[in-house]
């Protein structure tokens, strides 16, 4: 019936949408570091089964299709993309790039508990109490904590997230700290929260936190940054077909209605 028409054709409306909205807000952090495009998978709603497919014939054979009518569509789940971004080189002693796998961690406030977070971006900064903290909107404290002296003339950070200062005249290098990171087994089932960070879940499953280049986890590159991993031309290609996409459910709208609106002039005579 053209009932069922308007209905999953509303349901294609409401979907794409959703889509719209995900595509939007890609585009709209082509620029973000270290930030992961995402992408909308859908999934068909149930079925109206008017004839079961096998159902035998007159002639007692099974007949090789049924009669199955779909209700529409909806969206199953928004899916992260972790493909390495585009690598900016910065020359700028706390910016610091993941080669591989691996997340920084830091600490913030969630819901008013103060929580790890995780992130790939590595733009960082030295805040007043020489703490070295994300430079996102609320100053996220590195994690394990590592405090750069007030008269440090040189910071270096090798491969292995070893952070080594230049203090004064000296000539030598010393230790002041060790830069961990964390992977998982499924980081696409992270879930953002804002300032170019993520929480764990029970989909992501537990962190695995290390060294960098131990178990499985990337080098840490000093003075570059990983950008986002949007691609422009895809996303305004995406933009263009779920727009008509859009359209041409809209237009099953119209039709049905004007299906509907011939049943309703119907007369007896």
């Amino acid at each position: 019936m053209a009932i069922t028409a308007l209905h999953a054709a509303a349901s294609g409306m409401r979907a794409l949408d959703e889509k719209l909205n995900v595509v939007a807000n890609n585009l709209a952090n082509i620029n973000t570091q270290g930030f992961k495009r995402s992408r909308v998978n859908f999934e068909d709603l149930l079925y109206q089964t008017k004839r079961e497919p096998g159902v035998p014939n007159s002639n007692d054979e099974p007949i090789p299709h049924g009669i199955l009518v779909g209700t529409g569509v909806k969206v199953s789940g928004t899916q992260l993309n972790f493909a390495p971004g585009a690598v900016d080189k910065t020359d700028k002693p706390y910016d610091w790039q993941i080669e591989g796998q691996g997340f920084f961690m830091v600490s913030t406030v969630q819901n008013g508990e103060e929580v790890i977070a995780y992130t790939r971006a590595g733009n960082f900064v030295r805040n007043s109490q020489g703490n070295i903290v994300l430079a996102n909107g609320d100053g996220s404290l590195l994690d394990p904590p590592i405090t750069i002296p007030e008269d440090a003339v040189e910071v270096a950070v090798a491969r292995n997230g070893e952070v080594r200062v230049r203090q004064g005249a000296d000539a030598t290098l010393s230790t002041a700290g060790q830069i961990q990171l964390a992977r998982f087994i499924n980081p696409e089932g992270l879930k953002q929260i804002g300032r170019n960070l993520y929480i764990e879940t029970d989909a992501s499953g537990t962190p695995v936190t290390g060294t960098a280049e131990t178990d499985g986890l990337g080098a840490i590159v000093q003075g570059y940054l990983e950008m986002s991993n949007v691609d422009p031309v895809r996303e305004l290609i995406d933009l263009i077909t779920t727009q008509r996409a859009f359209e041409m459910n809209s237009q099953s709208i119209q039709s049905a209605d004007q299906t509907l609106e011939v049943v309703s002039r119907l007369r007896r005579f």
